[in-house]
């Protein structure tokens, strides 16, 4: 009965490596794999492409987390965010989390080899990506921006799987998801920034300073006015902007929350981000299926 309870205790803290019980960043990764799949495809993706994005982002997304809390196992149990991570309460070893890592990467690996040659090249990108962005914090104040281009990897791979070229709407879409990242992830940084000052740990909440609700408008503006462009370009119907003006609200809502900067109401306004694609993402999809 103990080893089974340690057992069952194992699992679990793998499980909280992996955020399965936490899928807000599953969700703000798969959204705009979604939009770019829909556009790619003009409409409704192959339900082989379907398949293997949608569980390609579950299993970059758990080996992001996982790298992420080795990277961060030294500094976890000093940030009341992370203080009850699993290697910073000693119940995984690093090396039980570099194996998880790694057995991750090689699923993602099985499942993008059912692609073309393009989008496997590609593949290699998002590795890097995922497996740099964790230490970005110790070397500049702009790590959101390297999680932004991790979150939009699959943005070009989605193209490349769909129409074996990246043609240069993918890189609009690449940049708007950017932007949208940095502003959202800068939201939540502000939940940790107390404690990074303390730690001497690097982030656009850190490098925005007073000027962070400014600077999260200007990004959002900025990436709504590149959707609009994207729709425009694409001559899609209204429904694509009906989806768009949501969006805005939700991120003019997420600006009243992070008006006084309070801890709770920064991550509040960071989870809302998940409504912001996914509206954007139905809009778009009605936009397509109708035109």
């Amino acid at each position: 009965m103990q080893l089974d309870a340690l057992k069952w205790q194992h699992r679990e803290a793998y499980k909280q490596l992996m955020r399965t019980d936490k899928p807000i960043g599953t969700l703000l990764l798969l959204w705009p794999t979604y939009w770019a799949l829909w556009l790619a495809n003009g409409g409704l993706p192959s339900w082989h492409l379907f398949v293997v994005f949608s569980l390609g982002v579950f299993v970059m997304r758990s080996a992001g987390c996982v790298i992420n809390d080795f990277a961060d196992r030294k500094i976890d149990g000093a940030v009341k965010r992370t203080a009850t991570r699993p290697l910073a309460l000693g119940k995984v070893s690093a090396g039980e989390a570099l194996s998880l890592f790694l057995g991750l990467i090689l699923i993602a690996f099985v499942l993008v080899l059912s692609l073309n040659w393009q989008t496997i090249v590609l593949s290699f990108g998002a590795l890097a990506l995922a497996s740099c962005y964790p230490f970005m914090k110790r070397y500049t104040h702009l790590p959101q921006v390297v999680l932004g281009a991790a979150f939009s990897w699959s943005i070009p791979m989605a193209f490349m799987a769909s129409q074996q070229q990246v043609p240069m709407i993918a890189w609009w879409l690449f940049a708007a998801n950017l932007i949208w990242t940095v502003a959202y992830d800068t939201m939540y940084a502000m939940v940790d920034r107390d404690d990074d000052l303390k730690l001497g740990v690097k982030s656009t909440a850190v490098l925005f300073a007073d000027n962070d609700r400014v600077i999260i408008a200007a990004l959002n503006i900025t990436f709504v006015g590149i959707m609009a462009g994207i729709f425009a370009s694409q001559s899609l119907s209204a429904f694509a902007y009906f989806g768009l003006i949501a969006a805005s609200g939700f991120l003019i809502f997420q600006q009243t929350l992070i008006h006084e900067r309070v801890r709770e109401n920064c991550f509040k306004a960071f989870l809302n981000n998940h409504y912001v694609g996914m509206v954007v993402f139905f809009g778009l999809a009605v936009a397509l299926w109708s035109n």
